[in-house]
Protein backbone atom coordinates (compact mmCIF):
# COMPACT_ATOMS: atom_id res chain seq x y z
CA UNK A 1 0.00 0.00 0.00
CA UNK A 2 1.50 3.33 -0.99
CA UNK A 3 1.49 6.40 1.78
CA UNK A 4 -0.77 8.38 0.18
CA UNK A 5 -3.06 5.14 0.46
CA UNK A 6 -1.89 4.56 4.23
CA UNK A 7 -3.20 8.38 5.19
CA UNK A 8 -6.22 8.05 3.09
CA UNK A 9 -7.49 5.20 5.49
CA UNK A 10 -5.86 6.34 9.01
CA UNK A 11 -7.93 7.82 11.44
CA UNK A 12 -9.22 11.34 11.11
CA UNK A 13 -5.56 14.26 12.51
CA UNK A 14 -6.28 15.15 15.62
CA UNK A 15 -5.78 19.12 15.76
CA UNK A 16 -2.98 18.94 17.43
CA UNK A 17 -0.95 16.77 14.98
CA UNK A 18 1.93 17.65 13.20
CA UNK A 19 0.00 17.48 9.93
CA UNK A 20 -3.38 19.23 10.77
CA UNK A 21 -3.67 22.85 9.16
CA UNK A 22 -5.25 24.65 11.65
CA UNK A 23 -5.83 27.57 9.22
CA UNK A 24 -7.36 25.80 6.70
CA UNK A 25 -10.03 23.95 9.55
CA UNK A 26 -10.90 28.02 10.48
CA UNK A 27 -11.40 28.85 7.47
CA UNK A 28 -13.94 26.17 6.78
CA UNK A 29 -15.87 26.46 10.22
CA UNK A 30 -16.43 30.24 8.97
CA UNK A 31 -17.75 29.33 6.04
CA UNK A 32 -20.13 26.73 7.89
CA UNK A 33 -21.21 29.38 11.02
CA UNK A 34 -23.18 30.65 7.92
CA UNK A 35 -26.52 28.99 8.47
CA UNK A 36 -30.16 29.48 7.91
CA UNK A 37 -29.85 31.32 11.35
CA UNK A 38 -26.77 33.39 10.89
CA UNK A 39 -27.03 33.98 7.19
CA UNK A 40 -25.49 37.51 7.20
CA UNK A 41 -23.08 38.33 10.42
CA UNK A 42 -21.04 41.09 11.41
CA UNK A 43 -17.17 40.81 12.01
CA UNK A 44 -18.04 40.36 15.54
CA UNK A 45 -20.69 37.72 15.13
CA UNK A 46 -18.70 36.04 13.23
CA UNK A 47 -15.43 36.05 15.80
CA UNK A 48 -18.23 34.90 18.64
CA UNK A 49 -19.59 32.21 16.97
CA UNK A 50 -16.03 30.26 15.68
CA UNK A 51 -14.09 31.40 19.24
CA UNK A 52 -12.11 33.23 17.88
CA UNK A 53 -10.28 36.79 18.38
CA UNK A 54 -11.42 39.89 15.76
CA UNK A 55 -8.28 40.66 14.23
CA UNK A 56 -8.27 36.08 13.06
CA UNK A 57 -11.56 36.76 12.18
CA UNK A 58 -11.14 39.73 9.68
CA UNK A 59 -8.18 38.04 7.71
CA UNK A 60 -10.21 35.11 7.05
CA UNK A 61 -13.39 36.98 6.03
CA UNK A 62 -10.99 39.03 4.12
CA UNK A 63 -9.19 36.36 2.14
CA UNK A 64 -12.75 34.48 1.81
CA UNK A 65 -13.64 37.68 0.10
CA UNK A 66 -10.39 37.51 -1.73
CA UNK A 67 -11.29 34.12 -3.72
CA UNK A 68 -14.78 34.73 -4.17
CA UNK A 69 -16.88 32.80 -1.27
CA UNK A 70 -17.67 35.96 0.88
CA UNK A 71 -18.99 39.41 0.35
CA UNK A 72 -19.41 42.33 2.46
CA UNK A 73 -21.99 44.82 2.24
CA UNK A 74 -22.32 47.59 4.77
CA UNK A 75 -21.52 46.45 8.20
CA UNK A 76 -22.10 42.61 7.05
CA UNK A 77 -20.65 39.41 5.21
CA UNK A 78 -22.59 36.76 3.71
CA UNK A 79 -21.76 34.10 1.60
CA UNK A 80 -21.70 34.05 -2.31
CA UNK A 81 -23.09 31.17 -4.39
CA UNK A 82 -19.91 30.29 -5.22
CA UNK A 83 -19.89 28.36 -1.30
CA UNK A 84 -21.90 25.91 -3.70
CA UNK A 85 -18.97 24.71 -5.28
CA UNK A 86 -17.87 22.88 -2.59
CA UNK A 87 -21.17 20.98 -2.31
CA UNK A 88 -21.32 20.62 -6.03
CA UNK A 89 -17.61 19.19 -5.85
CA UNK A 90 -18.62 16.43 -3.52
CA UNK A 91 -21.86 15.54 -5.79
CA UNK A 92 -20.29 15.38 -8.85
CA UNK A 93 -17.31 13.67 -7.71
CA UNK A 94 -19.61 10.96 -6.21
CA UNK A 95 -21.79 10.53 -9.52
CA UNK A 96 -24.94 11.67 -7.32
CA UNK A 97 -26.23 13.84 -9.42
CA UNK A 98 -26.31 11.79 -12.15
CA UNK A 99 -27.33 8.79 -10.95
CA UNK A 100 -28.99 9.01 -7.44
CA UNK A 101 -31.73 12.03 -9.34
CA UNK A 102 -33.26 9.81 -11.73
CA UNK A 103 -34.17 7.12 -8.72
CA UNK A 104 -35.34 9.32 -6.26
CA UNK A 105 -37.80 10.77 -9.27
CA UNK A 106 -38.73 7.13 -10.39
CA UNK A 107 -39.71 6.75 -6.81
CA UNK A 108 -41.57 10.08 -6.14
CA UNK A 109 -43.54 9.26 -9.29
CA UNK A 110 -45.03 5.51 -8.26
CA UNK A 111 -45.31 6.63 -4.57
CA UNK A 112 -46.19 10.27 -5.00
CA UNK A 113 -44.13 11.03 -1.75
CA UNK A 114 -40.54 12.75 -1.71
CA UNK A 115 -37.77 11.14 -1.67
CA UNK A 116 -34.16 12.14 -0.87
CA UNK A 117 -30.44 10.64 -0.16
CA UNK A 118 -28.52 11.91 3.00
CA UNK A 119 -25.05 11.25 4.06
CA UNK A 120 -24.14 11.81 7.62
CA UNK A 121 -21.80 14.62 8.57
CA UNK A 122 -21.27 15.18 12.22
CA UNK A 123 -24.27 14.66 14.17
CA UNK A 124 -26.30 15.62 10.87
CA UNK A 125 -27.83 14.40 8.01
CA UNK A 126 -27.20 16.38 5.09
CA UNK A 127 -28.93 16.12 1.82
CA UNK A 128 -26.84 15.19 -1.31
CA UNK A 129 -30.22 14.42 -3.83
CA UNK A 130 -33.69 15.15 -3.38
CA UNK A 131 -36.86 14.44 -5.46
CA UNK A 132 -39.77 16.73 -4.14
CA UNK A 133 -43.52 15.54 -4.69
CA UNK A 134 -45.75 18.61 -5.27
CA UNK A 135 -47.26 18.33 -1.89
CA UNK A 136 -45.24 19.60 0.83
CA UNK A 137 -44.88 18.06 4.47
CA UNK A 138 -42.42 19.44 6.45
CA UNK A 139 -43.07 23.07 7.82
CA UNK A 140 -39.22 23.96 6.83
CA UNK A 141 -38.56 23.61 3.09
CA UNK A 142 -35.75 20.85 2.12
CA UNK A 143 -32.78 21.01 -0.19
CA UNK A 144 -30.02 19.46 -1.36
CA UNK A 145 -27.65 20.90 1.40
CA UNK A 146 -30.28 20.84 3.59
CA UNK A 147 -29.52 19.36 7.22
CA UNK A 148 -31.61 17.31 9.93
CA UNK A 149 -30.74 16.07 13.08
CA UNK A 150 -29.65 11.97 13.03
CA UNK A 151 -31.10 10.80 15.91
CA UNK A 152 -34.76 12.01 14.96
CA UNK A 153 -35.00 11.25 11.52
CA UNK A 154 -34.99 7.81 9.71
CA UNK A 155 -32.05 8.35 7.10
CA UNK A 156 -30.20 9.48 10.17
CA UNK A 157 -30.87 6.64 12.24
CA UNK A 158 -30.17 3.61 9.15
CA UNK A 159 -27.08 5.49 8.83
CA UNK A 160 -26.27 5.71 12.78
CA UNK A 161 -26.69 1.88 12.97
CA UNK A 162 -23.81 1.24 10.58
CA UNK A 163 -21.68 3.87 12.41
CA UNK A 164 -22.14 3.37 16.05
CA UNK A 165 -18.69 5.34 17.17
CA UNK A 166 -21.12 8.40 15.74
CA UNK A 167 -23.98 7.07 17.41
CA UNK A 168 -22.09 7.28 21.18
CA UNK A 169 -20.81 10.51 19.96
CA UNK A 170 -23.97 12.23 19.86
CA UNK A 171 -25.03 10.57 22.94
CA UNK A 172 -22.14 11.00 24.87
CA UNK A 173 -23.20 14.72 24.43
CA UNK A 174 -26.42 14.71 25.96
CA UNK A 175 -28.29 16.89 23.71
CA UNK A 176 -31.33 14.75 22.53
CA UNK A 177 -33.64 17.44 21.61
CA UNK A 178 -37.49 16.74 21.77
CA UNK A 179 -39.10 17.89 18.82
CA UNK A 180 -42.23 15.99 19.26
CA UNK A 181 -43.95 13.99 21.88
CA UNK A 182 -43.32 11.11 20.23
CA UNK A 183 -39.06 11.98 19.95
CA UNK A 184 -37.12 9.13 21.90
CA UNK A 185 -34.51 11.20 24.21
CA UNK A 186 -33.43 8.15 26.32
CA UNK A 187 -29.93 7.54 25.22
CA UNK A 188 -30.72 3.79 26.41
CA UNK A 189 -34.25 3.15 24.31
CA UNK A 190 -32.54 4.95 21.18
CA UNK A 191 -29.44 2.53 21.14
CA UNK A 192 -31.72 -0.35 21.08
CA UNK A 193 -34.36 1.36 18.12
CA UNK A 194 -30.90 1.48 16.26
CA UNK A 195 -29.73 -1.63 16.95
CA UNK A 196 -33.37 -2.84 15.64
CA UNK A 197 -32.68 -0.74 12.69
CA UNK A 198 -29.22 -2.73 11.92
CA UNK A 199 -31.18 -6.14 12.00
CA UNK A 200 -33.99 -5.26 10.37
CA UNK A 201 -32.30 -3.25 7.69
CA UNK A 202 -33.98 -0.15 7.63
CA UNK A 203 -35.84 2.66 9.65
CA UNK A 204 -39.47 3.24 9.97
CA UNK A 205 -39.65 6.69 12.47
CA UNK A 206 -43.24 7.98 13.42
CA UNK A 207 -43.73 11.45 13.73
CA UNK A 208 -40.20 11.79 16.03
CA UNK A 209 -38.72 15.15 14.08
CA UNK A 210 -42.06 16.43 13.21
CA UNK A 211 -46.21 16.16 13.74
CA UNK A 212 -48.12 14.24 11.08
CA UNK A 213 -44.59 13.35 9.20
CA UNK A 214 -44.20 9.52 9.19
CA UNK A 215 -40.47 8.80 6.81
CA UNK A 216 -38.61 5.34 6.09
CA UNK A 217 -34.84 4.81 5.14
CA UNK A 218 -32.68 2.31 3.96
CA UNK A 219 -29.49 2.46 3.76
CA UNK A 220 -27.15 2.65 0.22
CA UNK A 221 -24.44 1.10 -0.34
CA UNK A 222 -21.55 0.75 -3.42
CA UNK A 223 -20.62 -2.95 -4.82
CA UNK A 224 -17.90 -3.18 -2.23
CA UNK A 225 -19.65 -2.81 0.61
CA UNK A 226 -19.26 0.35 1.77
CA UNK A 227 -21.98 2.62 2.78
CA UNK A 228 -22.54 5.27 0.73
CA UNK A 229 -25.42 7.51 2.35
CA UNK A 230 -29.41 6.55 3.26
CA UNK A 231 -32.23 6.43 0.32
CA UNK A 232 -35.90 7.88 2.00
CA UNK A 233 -39.23 8.55 1.51
CA UNK A 234 -41.63 10.85 3.41
CA UNK A 235 -45.20 10.91 4.04
CA UNK A 236 -48.23 12.27 5.49
CA UNK A 237 -48.96 9.99 8.44
CA UNK A 238 -52.49 10.36 8.09
CA UNK A 239 -52.63 9.54 4.43
CA UNK A 240 -49.94 6.43 4.58
CA UNK A 241 -50.38 4.04 7.39
CA UNK A 242 -46.93 2.01 8.34
CA UNK A 243 -48.39 -0.91 6.91
CA UNK A 244 -48.38 0.09 3.68
CA UNK A 245 -44.64 1.87 4.06
CA UNK A 246 -43.80 -1.92 4.72
CA UNK A 247 -45.47 -3.05 2.39
CA UNK A 248 -45.50 -1.61 -0.27
CA UNK A 249 -42.68 1.49 -0.43
CA UNK A 250 -40.01 -0.53 1.71
CA UNK A 251 -39.68 -3.76 -1.40
CA UNK A 252 -39.09 -0.34 -3.31
CA UNK A 253 -36.51 1.37 -1.89
CA UNK A 254 -34.70 -2.09 -1.27
CA UNK A 255 -34.91 -2.21 -5.33
CA UNK A 256 -33.85 1.29 -5.69
CA UNK A 257 -31.12 1.37 -3.36
CA UNK A 258 -29.69 -2.33 -5.44
CA UNK A 259 -29.92 -0.32 -8.40
CA UNK A 260 -27.66 2.14 -7.25
CA UNK A 261 -25.41 0.34 -5.83
CA UNK A 262 -25.33 -1.36 -9.36
CA UNK A 263 -24.49 1.57 -11.02
CA UNK A 264 -22.60 4.14 -8.99
CA UNK A 265 -20.01 0.28 -8.50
Amino acid sequence: MTQDAQDIDSPPLAPDHRDFVSALATGLEIIRAFDRDHPRMTLSEVATRNGINRAKARRFLLTLHGLGYVRKQDRYFELTPRALDLGYAFLSANGYQRVVRQHLEHITEITGESSSMGVLDGTDVIYVARSAAPHRLMTVALNIGSRLPAAATSMGRVLLAYTPDRLEQILARGELVAYTANTITDPDILRARIDEVREQGYCILDQELESGLRSLAVPVRNQHGHLLGALNVSTNAARVPKAQLEQEFLPLLLETSQQIERTIG
